[in-house]
């Protein structure tokens, strides 16, 4: 960008969706360690419409005024003081850090960047970002055997999308947990060997029996996966969609001889898990489902769209198109 000032969507006080506000801001310069990125898309998260109403679950907070996002991807336009000058020009996708992802420009550390495998589009690449790093740690912490059942909740989401496929990858029998007919045709359409609707009445106790539950929505709907799975399975928790985290007691899964994962990593291992889903979708392996996109000034009606559970896979802003 020429000038001094860009484009940008400013949280200015906690609250809904009107609370994104698109404005300007000046150039980041990047610093000692740093690389600017001319940002094409940003990831959007389900988290992030919680933090920008003040009730996101953590660890990263964000106090307004400011300019909200975690997660873009684009080229690097300029390198800071002690980094490798060769990444000019680079495809990347990289976290903020927590804040200054809603814009046409962003400053990141170097350090974290990953550079955009050939093969793989941009807009891919910056949808796996947190997304692909979720789903495969999650997999990789229940590590279903073939022909296990496996019950992924919210399987028409970004994660979910991607955890039906990794089950299958891996020889399961996957039942995709899903809040409407219409996502229940994604779902199936990307792999899944049968689905339900937990949003009709009952629908744990019409179902059969399961080894794994990834629990991507909390609250009563995993209380209720939960009853479904077998003596010697597991269940773990990625996500909170129904505002809650699952809760159930440990003295009831051990009664019932159901192993509670948690799910832990360090760092090193967190960009591992990255690496791994980039590169299975660069060769082919793993498809992320972008199902909705804006434009950068339409980041309130993005966040709409995400709370009212209309979407089905990724959501991403395009700040510009590829060249």
């Amino acid at each position: 960008m020429g000038g001094v000032l860009m484009r940008a969507v400013w949280l200015k006080e906690f609250g809904g969706p009107e609370v994104l506000v698109p404005g300007e801001a000046p150039d980041p310069v990047p610093g000692e360690g740093q690389v600017l990125v001319a940002v094409e898309f940003v990831n959007i998260t389900f988290v992030e419409t919680q933090m920008r109403a003040g009730a996101g679950p953590g660890p990263v907070r964000v106090e307004p005024p400011v300019i909200p996002g975690n997660g873009v991807g684009g080229v690097v336009a300029a390198v800071g003081p002690g980094v490798d000058r060769g990444l000019a020009g680079r495809r990347v996708v990289s976290s903020t850090g927590g804040s200054g992802a809603y814009a046409e420009l962003a400053v990141v550390d170097a350090a974290g960047l990953f550079e955009v495998p050939d093969g793989l589009a941009l807009d891919d690449a910056v949808a796996l970002l947190a997304d692909g790093r979720t789903a495969t740690m999650m997999l990789n912490a229940v590590r279903p055997r073939p022909r296990e059942r496996v019950l992924v909740e919210a399987a028409a989401g970004g994660v979910g999308t991607l955890l039906v496929q990794l089950a299958k990858a891996a020889g399961a029998e996957v039942v995709a947990a899903v809040g409407s007919a219409r996502k229940a045709e994604v779902a199936l359409g990307l792999g899944a060997d049968e689905a339900v609707d937990y949003a009709e009445p009952g629908w744990a106790e019409a179902s059969e029996a399961v080894d794994v539950v990834l629990d991507g929505v909390g609250g009563e709907v995993a209380r209720e996966a939960f009853t479904l799975v077998r003596r010697g399975g597991r269940m773990v928790s990625f996500g909170l969609s129904s505002g809650e985290w699952a809760g159930v007691p440990e003295e009831d899964a051990a009664e019932r001889g159901v192993t509670l994962v948690r799910a832990t990593a360090t760092p090193e291992e967190l960009r591992e898990f990255t690496l791994s889903a980039l590169a299975e979708a660069a060769a082919g392996r793993l498809r992320p489902l972008i199902g909705q996109r804006f434009p950068l000034d339409g980041a309130a009606d993005a966040h709409r769209a995400i709370q009212s559970r209309a979407t089905v896979g990724k959501t991403l802003l395009e700040v510009r198109r590829p060249s």
